[in-house]
């Protein structure tokens, strides 16, 4: 068994190292196993140190010129070579403990995807009541976070990947489709509790709370349209970091 871990990178720089390292050390539980694992780091177009640091990191770098999260992953996952695709972000570091919790899940037989909770390195109260009602309707409805999903490679060709459409909320549509599949299959999503993955807080820094009630309101105006926008979702694209 092999897992492809896909790494989309834009500007990353200033974390893409630290990243790396902890996927080498989580990975541990991987060859523990006696399975196989690569990594894949797409440059999503980035302007800075991103690739050479990915592979001064003994990283397989691949580019990607259109600067969308979706498209990187696809671009990642089409170089990747496993059984298993795992997406993680460049901000967010898993550990052997949830990586090991994953593989469990694949070696059952009947996943064919999953996520897990995060945690989020802040001390605001705020943040952290969000993401503690993200976790549950995670949970509960079996979304899954674009920062950890794992899906069987072949599903996920099969499906055709992220939605090339959406500039965000890309990982809540791939889930809704990973549901259906389960469902028509008579397979599980799962979405892992017992670890959860340490994400980055730095958009609590570069954005303010009224950059983020403007863009919730806005979308929900437009009924979503602001989606198919790179200049609407601009959190993700104007490349603050």
């Amino acid at each position: 068994m092999k897992i492809s871990i896909v790494i989309p990178a834009f500007n990353e720089e200033k974390l893409i190292a630290e990243t790396l390292r902890e996927v080498a050390t989580a990975a541990r539980a991987i060859r523990e196993r006696g399975w196989q694992h690569e990594v894949v780091v797409c440059d999503n177009n980035s302007t800075d140190q991103t690739a050479a640091i990915a592979r001064a990191a003994g990283a397989t770098v691949v580019f990607e010129p259109v600067n969308q999260i979706g498209r990187a992953r696809n671009r990642g996952a089409a170089a990747a070579s496993g059984d298993w695709l795992l997406f993680i972000d460049a901000d967010s570091h898993p550990s052997p403990e949830l990586f090991g919790d994953m593989l469990a899940a694949i070696e059952i037989g009947d996943c064919v995807a999953g996520g897990c909770t995060i945690s989020m390195a802040t001390d605001d109260w705020g943040a952290r009541q969000v993401v503690k009602l993200w976790n549950l309707a995670s949970r509960l409805t079996r979304s899954l976070a674009g920062s950890f999903i794992f899906c069987e490679a072949r599903v996920f060709q099969e499906l055709g990947g992220f939605n090339l459409d959406l500039y965000a909320s890309e990982e809540l549509e791939l889930s809704k489709r990973l549901r259906q599949y389960a469902r028509s299959h008579r397979k599980r999503i799962v979405v892992l509790h017992q670890h959860p993955l340490v994400t980055s807080a730095r958009k609590l820094q570069l954005y303010s709370r009224r950059d983020y009630y403007r863009f919730l309101l806005r979308t929900a105006w437009a009924r979503g349209r602001t989606l198919n926008s790179a200049k609407e979702c601009h959190i993700w694209y104007d490349g603050r970091r």
